[in-house]
């Protein structure tokens, strides 16, 4: 049988090796750009978080949306399965904070050179600069795929594309406007994993500011949509950093809260005994001069002009209640959310193909005779730590051995 897969990148290469496993195929890959894994090779800042090392039961709670869905992927091909593949092929890997799992080398590079040598030994066919402009299907069947080099036909198709973000990498979405020609469905196309815009004004006096060890809680009124403990940075318009792009995979858009603990290792009683003992120390001092041991000099500007306490006020003369105002302000610093970054900045997509127009137990359409889906293209997203990938990789090696 002829294979081609439309799609050069996590979930494109391991369709290609699976599908090319079984010597009855013979698989060509279509890649538009110059080179394979083009978006694989800057995620994780260039090293690369290939999966999570964490039970592949407990992976379900780190996808917010068609967790189902992504069952028989994920256990047909298991974050274990992935890694002893990779290690196997001569890829040393590494489990760092948070169970990420990443190669011994930091090099993104080594992770597309196995995939790249499996491809070889396997005889694929790649075809880089391979752009599918159109595609001609008739009597619910895919008859032969428009390129700009060309007209290809095979018997199996499997579309890997990715999805709407990064532009630069080849994830426009162009892909998904010619599946909607089979009849497919494509639910809206959203960032996420995205940096979220403050209303505030502030953040731009805290630009640059990195704060690890916070929790931060997103909530859409009074419902509370994601909490966790981690890292965040402020940047001129907003937040970002980890705990921030995790949070954003909840985000629904339009308006939200988030509230900042900048001491979630305390409850409010011992953080206000924290705080007697330092304006006990410095209870000569200035208000304004005394919160240097607890908070980032970037962050006490702010904090004195919220707590409402005179900046110039001695610390001797504070009382109990400007105290416990001071202590919540720090247990539940307010700010609010009205949008994202645009999509072209996300690391994920939200939205793609309609998960129920997909068989989930092989990645084959429910529509179209010979196709097949896998990776960011389908409606399927994750939060941070190596758990996209993973999805990519388990959907693509169900979508190859499933034809």
């Amino acid at each position: 049988m002829n294979v081609v897969v439309i799609g050069g990148g996590p979930a494109g290469m391991m369709a290609a090796i699976k599908a090319a496993q079984n010597k009855k195929h013979h698989v060509t890959l279509l890649e538009r750009n110059e080179k394979l894994g083009k978006k694989l090779f800057i995620t994780g800042k260039g090293r690369c978080n290939v999966t999570n090392s964490r039970d592949i039961s407990d992976f379900f709670e780190f996808i917010p949306r068609n967790r189902e869905f992504l069952y028989s992927a994920l256990y047909t091909f298991t974050n274990e399965h992935l890694m002893t593949f990779l290690q196997d092929k001569g890829l040393p890997l590494k489990v760092e904070r948070g169970n990420r799992v990443f190669p011994v080398s930091d090099k993104s590079y080594d992770v597309i050179q196995v995939l790249r040598n499996e491809l070889n030994d396997l005889h694929v066919d790649i075809r880089l600069h391979t752009k599918v402009e159109d595609l001609i299907v008739e009597d619910s069947t895919i008859r032969s795929l428009i390129t700009n080099k060309g007209v290809i036909s095979a018997d199996w198709y499997i579309f890997a594309g990715g999805g709407s973000s990064y532009y630069g990498t080849g994830s426009d979405g162009s892909l998904h406007k010619l599946i909607e020609k089979t009849g497919h469905t494509i639910t809206p196309l959203k960032p996420s994993l995205i940096p979220l815009v403050l209303r505030e004004g502030f953040p731009k006096e805290l630009q640059g500011l990195s704060l690890r060890n916070v929790r931060f809680t997103l909530k859409e009124g009074r419902k509370e949509l994601f909490t966790e403990i981690g890292e965040m940075l402020f940047t001129h318009f907003g937040i970002s950093g980890p705990l921030v792009l995790s949070a954003s995979a909840y985000y629904k858009g339009g308006d939200a809260s988030g509230s900042i603990d900048f001491k979630p290792g305390l409850d409010l009683k011992e953080l206000d005994n924290r705080l007697q003992r330092d304006f006990m120390k410095y209870q000569n001092k200035d208000y304004k001069n005394s919160l240097s041991d607890l908070l980032p000099s970037k962050l006490i500007p702010i904090i004195i002009a919220m707590s409402g306490i005179d900046p110039d006020k001695k610390c001797n003369s504070i009382i109990k209640e400007e105290r416990m105002n001071l202590a919540r302000l720090l247990k539940n610093f307010e700010v609010h959310i009205n949008g994202t970054k645009s999509i072209n900045e996300a690391i994920i997509t939200r939205g793609g193909v309609e998960v129920k127009e997909i068989d989930p137990s092989t990645m084959k359409s429910k529509l179209i005779r010979n196709l097949s889906f896998a990776g960011e293209i389908i409606d399927v997203d994750a939060v941070t730590g190596g758990y996209n990938l993973q999805i990519a990789f388990s959907t693509g090696y169900l979508a190859g051995e499933s034809i």
